[in-house]
């Protein structure tokens, strides 16, 4: 009888404990929604930031967008910025091809209590809560560095890029200060190729159909490796114009299997849309709480600036590469 009263009081216990944890709010709530909004967003760059934002999503139960244009297009960002804003989601990510265009429209967010965290390109002036991805400077003055060992320190370099962007200017600023150690090498031209890699191929051919003399071609972004490397490879120049390009598209990996790219300065694109996912979600719920609340803080709670690195890839880490990149990134 005793043995039965304490199997009854168990029970009991468990009913009371199984009805009180079914009553509690979950921590996510069904409205919760999070978008983040890129530029150019089918190449393999975005859909890999665009895995990892997913995955973050799934990981933490909550609704998540990537969106954005589907080619070069600031005002088209813009547009697609302030949709995600209208929808009066729990949080912004958002990489600026303009600082300039962007801001108003981040600090309206702000101003309506939407977090906004700016990742792979920054706008320093908005009112965004914090940045995170490459610290451009540093990926910039790796690139640099690359071409002078590659060069020897003698050489004349193109570089390519899109001016006015600001995480692309920090790098040509980071390799103008690489190659200040080498007055043997020299920039002879900067072009702007607008995130497009037949543009950066056009430009190519047309300066080695006037005979352009160019040693290297060191490229900021991700489009003018491969556009840059398949004039060497059609006109079997494969080597004999050292490339550097920027980031590990499928592309570029192949270029450098086949000896067109002899290096990638690589980002990790998933990396910044993974954390700042979750960072967005910690400010939504206001988890630190350093201050009352992140929105009425004298300063964020939240690190300004959060780097999540570059690897320099060449043939001899590129099998590593392949392999981990295999299945990571689809189609939108």
């Amino acid at each position: 009888m005793k043995q039965h009263f304490r199997y009854a009081a168990h029970l009991a216990v468990l009913s009371v404990l199984i009805t009180a944890s079914s009553c509690q709010k979950p921590y996510h709530e069904e409205t919760e929604r999070y978008v983040f909004v890129a530029v150019n967003i089918n190449l393999p760059y975005w859909q890999e930031a665009q895995a990892g934002f997913m995955d973050a999503a799934r990981t933490m139960g909550v609704k998540a967008d990537f969106t954005g244009p589907a080619s070069y297009s600031p005002e088209e960002e813009l547009d697609a910025f302030r949709q995600a804003m209208a929808g009066h989601p729990s949080g912004i990510l958002v990489s600026p091809a303009r600082a300039d265009t962007l801001k108003p429209a981040i600090d309206e967010a702000l101003q309506a209590g939407i977090p906004v965290i700016c990742a792979d390109s920054d706008a320093p002036e908005s009112r965004r809560v914090l940045f995170i991805g490459t610290d451009n400077y540093q990926a910039g003055l790796e690139s640099g560095r690359q071409m002078a060992g590659l060069l020897h320190g003698q050489g004349r370099v193109v570089v390519i890029t899109i001016p006015g962007q600001f995480n692309l200017d920090e790098r040509v600023r980071g390799v103008h200060d690489a190659f200040a150690k080498y007055p043997g090498l020299t920039i002879t031209q900067t072009l702007d190729d607008k995130g497009d890699p037949r543009s950066a191929n056009d430009q190519i051919s047309a300066l080695l159909a006037k005979n352009e003399k160019m040693d290297g071609i060191l490229c900021v972004e991700a489009s003018g490796g491969p556009g840059a490397a398949e004039v060497m490879h059609r006109l079997n120049l494969q080597g004999k114009i050292v490339i550097v390009a920027m980031d590990k598209s499928p592309e570029t990996l192949e270029f450098i299997s086949e000896g067109s790219i002899a290096a990638a300065i690589a980002q990790k694109p998933y990396t910044m849309a993974f954390y700042g996912l979750r960072f967005l979600d910690d400010l939504h719920h206001n988890v630190v709480h350093e201050f009352k609340d992140w929105r009425t803080a004298p300063a964020s709670p939240l690190p300004t600036r959060v780097d999540t690195g570059t690897a320099v890839i060449t043939s001899a880490n590129l099998a590593a590469f392949q392999a981990a990149s295999v299945a990571r990134t689809k189609p939108l």
